[in-house]
């Protein structure tokens, strides 16, 4: 009988071995289950917080670029509005300058009919003042070959004057020296007729 007492011995002993082994590989378990959860839980704080931290980053950068759309989108609308006062003072400009441009045309057009008109009077002007010119030199040609004409004519009958005046006064002087040694004949014998002799008066 006694061996299987010790049959039973041993196998309690092996049970129980089995069962402390167990028991020690339990705790074993545990305890590293226990470390395993800190340090899970270690590791989840860390998320957590990183998750927090993100969070707060991803809401941060959320509000950041809301403001960054609000801004693009006040940006648009300023650029839009710029744009749309250029254009409106582009199309402004290119009317002032489209109307200044026909009415420089215009004006040009009327000034090269004027200048034209203007050229054709002093080409007339030139011709009329031309032939005026020739009538006048001829005029004056004319004038003075009349007058010429006339010196000559003058100088003729001043001459002709003359000679006959001279004539004149020749036959006049011979007349009155002849009357002259006449009366003075005369004289002489009224004065001898009286005794007197004319050399002693």
């Amino acid at each position: 009988m006694p061996p299987k007492k010790v049959g039973k011995t041993k196998i309690k002993n092996t049970t129980r071995e089995k069962t402390e082994k167990s028991e020690n590989d339990l705790e074993a378990k545990y305890r590293r289950s226990i470390l395993d959860i800190a340090v899970l839980q270690d590791h989840l704080a860390l998320r957590c917080d990183s998750l927090v931290k993100a969070r707060s980053d991803s809401i941060d950068l959320r509000g950041r670029m809301r403001a960054m759309e609000l801004k693009l989108q006040h940006e648009r609308q300023d650029n839009r509005d710029v744009n749309s006062v250029l254009s409106r003072q582009y199309m402004t400009m290119q009317a002032e300058l489209t109307s200044k441009v026909k009415r420089l045309e215009e004006e040009v057009s009327r000034l090269r009919e004027q200048l034209g008109l203007c050229q054709e009077e002093l080409r007339t002007e030139k011709r009329q003042r031309e032939v005026v010119e020739r009538e006048k030199d001829a005029t004056i040609a004319d004038l003075r070959h009349k007058l010429d004409g006339m010196e000559t004519d003058c100088e003729r009958i001043l001459h002709d004057t003359l000679d006959s005046l001279t004539s004149q006064l020749s036959v006049a002087r011979q007349g009155w020296e002849d009357k002259s040694t006449d009366i003075h004949q005369k004289y002489k014998d009224l004065l001898s007729g009286f005794g007197l002799n004319a050399l002693d008066i």
